[in-house]
């Protein structure tokens, strides 16, 4: 019998990764999280990991417009596709009022408005949640919104206020593309 040490190797591999308009090339296990890549290996802490199984979305993100829980998508999955993350909402490349670098867009003060937040652990995955959402549904209803919202946990508001938060703004920007003359569900309409 042969009581030698067996020794292993880790398999690495080599990634680009599409973040909020920036390429990054990653060197990683195959098995390692979005997430995990996300806030270790390119800094992006904004993407929270909570339960690590895809039930509370503090870790939402949108990969190609879609929200999805980067807990539950191994990075090397993700190449190719268009990441963002909360980050990307200040950044002044969202088309929807942000601006310049730091200052908050029209969901972010949105919640900050309607006191959509309060310890701000779960309010990452909400935000990105929401974005998502409303690039596909902007003439969303409160009711729907509500159906929406349901998917991430928050233990400390009670969810109405993310709701108002979220409605408040659909609305706005909805009246930003009727004024500009866009249907908010043009394709040229995320350009307001």
């Amino acid at each position: 019998m042969n009581n030698d040490a067996v020794v292993t190797q880790t398999e690495l591999q080599l990634i680009t990764l599409d973040v909020n308009g920036e390429q990054y090339d990653v060197v990683t296990e195959p098995r390692r999280t979005l997430v995990d890549v996300l806030r270790h290996e390119l800094r992006l802490t904004g993407t929270h990991v909570g339960c690590e199984h895809g039930i509370c979305g503090a870790c939402t993100v949108l990969v190609d417009d879609r929200p999805v829980r980067a807990c539950l998508m191994f990075a090397g999955q993700a190449e190719g596709a268009r990441i963002r993350t909360v980050e990307s909402l200040s950044d002044g490349g969202d088309g929807q009022g942000g601006g310049h670098q730091g200052e908050l867009n029209d969901l972010q003060r949105a919640f900050r408005e309607h006191h959509a937040l309060q310890c701000g652990f779960c309010t990452p995955g909400f935000l990105m949640l929401a974005e998502g959402f409303l690039g596909e549904q902007p003439e969303a209803t409160k009711e729907e919104i509500r159906e929406v919202v349901a998917a991430n946990l928050c233990r400390c508001t009670g969810y109405q206020t993310i709701v108002e938060a979220i409605d408040a703004c659909a609305t706005a920007r909805r009246r930003t593309c009727a004024h500009s003359g866009d249907r908010p569900d043009s394709p040229d309409s995320k350009e307001h």
